[in-house]
C-alpha cells in the first residue's frame, strides 16, 4: 500500500495558520496572551520574550513574520505578507487598535520597524519596501504608502498597467502627527516632525519640521547641545503636529 502525499509545505504552514488562529485568537485576558504566546511560536518566524497579542488580531502568511522582545499589538491589527518577504517587527514596539500592515507581492521585499517605535491606531503601512527606524512615534491614521499606480499608457486602464516599488525610509526619532501621508520614495530624515495632515511627497532633511500639502520645511530644530527650544517654541511645534 502507497502512503498518502504529504501536504505541499505553504499548504500545511496555511492550515496551521488557519486553525491556531480560528482556535485562539478570539481568547480573551491575560489567558489568551498566554496562549497566543506560546502557540503562535509555531507559525511565525519569530516570537520573542513577553510578546502580548490582543485578541481579533489578523495574520496572513505569518511564517515570515519576526516579533522581538516585549512587542505588543492590540485588538484588530490586520498583518498580511502577500509576497512572503520578511516583516520583522523590533523590541519593545507597539502596534495599536487597527493597525494594517500589507507586505506586497514580489521578491526582495521587506518592512522594517525598529525598537521602541509605537505606531498609532488605524495606520495603514503598505508596500514593498519600508524602513522605520527606532524610537518613532507615529500618530493614529497616518497612511505610509510605499507603491504607485503606473498610468502612462492612455488606451490601457490603469488597473492594468500594474504598480510601481520604490520604498520609503523613515529614519530614527521621527514624530509623525495625525493624518500624515507619506508617499512612495520619500526619506523622512533622522529626528524630524511632521505636522497633522501632512503629505510628504518629497524628502525632509534631519531634524526638520514640516508641515502642509505638500510637506515643506518651515523650520529646523535646535541642536540640544548649542541652544535649547523655549517653551513658547515647543508649544508652537505640539501645535503643528496635533491637530485641534
Amino acid at each position: 500500500m502507497t502512503a498518502a502525499n504529504p501536504l505541499p509545505q505553504s499548504r500545511w504552514t496555511h492550515y496551521k495558520e488557519a486553525i491556531l488562529t480560528t482556535l485562539v485568537g478570539w481568547v480573551p485576558l491575560s489567558v489568551g496572551t498566554a496562549l497566543r504566546r506560546l502557540l503562535y511560536r509555531a507559525i511565525l518566524a519569530r516570537v520573542g520574550a513577553a510578546v502580548e497579542i490582543r485578541p481579533g488580531v489578523e495574520l496572513i502568511n505569518a511564517d515570515c513574520l519576526e516579533l522581538g522582545d516585549r512587542v505588543k499589538i492590540d485588538r484588530h491589527v490586520r498583518i498580511r505578507n502577500i509576497g512572503q518577504n520578511t516583516i520583522r517587527i523590533g523590541d519593545r514596539v507597539t502596534l495599536n487598535r487597527g493597525v494594517d500592515i500589507k507586505m506586497h507581492s514580489g521578491n526582495g521585499g521587506q518592512i522594517e520597524i525598529g525598537q521602541q517605535t509605537a505606531i498609532g491606531p488605524y495606520t495603514c503601512l503598505s508596500g514593498r519596501q519600508i524602513s522605520i527606524g527606532r524610537d518613532c512615534l507615529i500618530a493614529p491614521q497616518v497612511g505610509i504608502f510605499a507603491s504607485s499606480h503606473v498610468f502612462t499608457e492612455l488606451t490601457r486602464s490603469i488597473r492594468e498597467q500594474g504598480q510601481s516599488y520604490k520604498g520609503i525610509v523613515i529614519e530614527n526619532n521621527c514624530w509623525l502627527g495625525s493624518g500624515v501621508k507619506v508617499l512612495d520614495g520619500v526619506t523622512i530624515g533622522e529626528g524630524s516632525i511632521i505636522g497633522a495632515n501632512a503629505v510628504v511627497t518629497k524628502d525632509i532633511p534631519a531634524y526638520s519640521i514640516a508641515t502642509g500639502i505638500p510637506a515643506k520645511v518651515v523650520r529646523r530644530r535646535v541642536n540640544e547641545n548649542d541652544t535649547k527650544l523655549h517653551t513658547s517654541e515647543l508649544s508652537a511645534i505640539t501645535a503643528l503636529v496635533t491637530p485641534p
